[in-house]
């Protein structure tokens, strides 16, 4: 399989987990998901108290300039340590 079957099958994947993951699994797998698809956050951080609208922004903004394939690896990776 090339990585882009490979991310496909991990996105879905997860969707089987037995339980939920951590708030920090799910930032760092938002993050890691937006930048394989979309690549570099783009707008303007939210402000207020749209908390959870932030801490995503956050996540994926930590990932500037990340090379897509490694974004899909590191999903990859983060969401078959979930499996183990």
């Amino acid at each position: 399989m090339d990585i882009n079957e490979l991310f496909k099958s991990a996105a879905e994947r997860v969707q089987t987990l037995d339980t939920r993951p951590s708030n920090s699994n799910l930032l760092k797998m938002y993050g890691l998901y937006k930048q394989a698809t979309e690549g570099n956050v783009q707008g303007d951080r939210p402000g207020g108290f749209d908390f959870k609208a932030i801490a995503k922004y956050d996540s994926w903004a930590s990932l500037r300039d990340m090379a897509r394939e490694d974004a899909m690896q590191a999903y990859i990776d983060l969401v078959n340590s979930m499996f183990d």
